[in-house]
């Protein structure tokens, strides 16, 4: 099983710290997920928020993982914390894929999330039903019929 993953940025998962009540009920929701399935292989789309805490939960548990990048650069304007944050996790990625080479256009996020459906047998998701990008990515899904895990995490 190949699974892949997508998700809201920190903002609309409980917000940017790291120690917040919310982000821990969604990455033991995503642990127990993974452990439960235990997939051979993995897809990130490497966004801040959900994408980076599957991939580190991925190198936790030692399930290999392909780096999927929307386009070259997609961390520039990042906070440099953050950079360095995803390049560590970028070089523990079993292989890096640029789905549309170039600089970052708003469509090119569109495009690596459909890479990542068409090849993934599973996705699995943090979704809070508003409208953005992981709805998007969601209703791609279901357009070409992948199951879909909808993680839960509220208490």
């Amino acid at each position: 099983m190949i699974v892949a993953f997508s998700g809201h940025r920190p903002d609309k998962l409980g917000g940017w710290d790291p120690l917040h009540p919310c982000i821990a009920r969604i990455r033991k929701a995503l642990r127990d997920e993974l452990a439960r399935e235990w997939p051979h292989e993995a897809i990130c789309g490497m966004a801040l928020g959900f994408d980076t805490w599957a991939a580190e939960t991925c190198v936790e548990l030692d399930i290999p993982f392909t780096a999927a990048l929307p386009c070259d650069g997609m961390e520039q304007v990042w906070p440099l914390p953050s950079q360095e944050r995803w390049r560590l996790l970028l070089s523990k990625a079993k292989t890096i894929h640029v789905v549309s080479p170039g600089p970052y256009k708003p469509w090119k996020l569109q495009r690596r999330n459909e890479w990542m459906v068409d090849n993934c047998t599973k996705l699995i998701t943090a979704f809070d039903g508003s409208p953005g990008g992981t709805y998007n990515c969601l209703a791609y899904a279901a357009e070409v019929q992948r199951t879909v895990k909808r993680l839960e995490w509220a208490t």
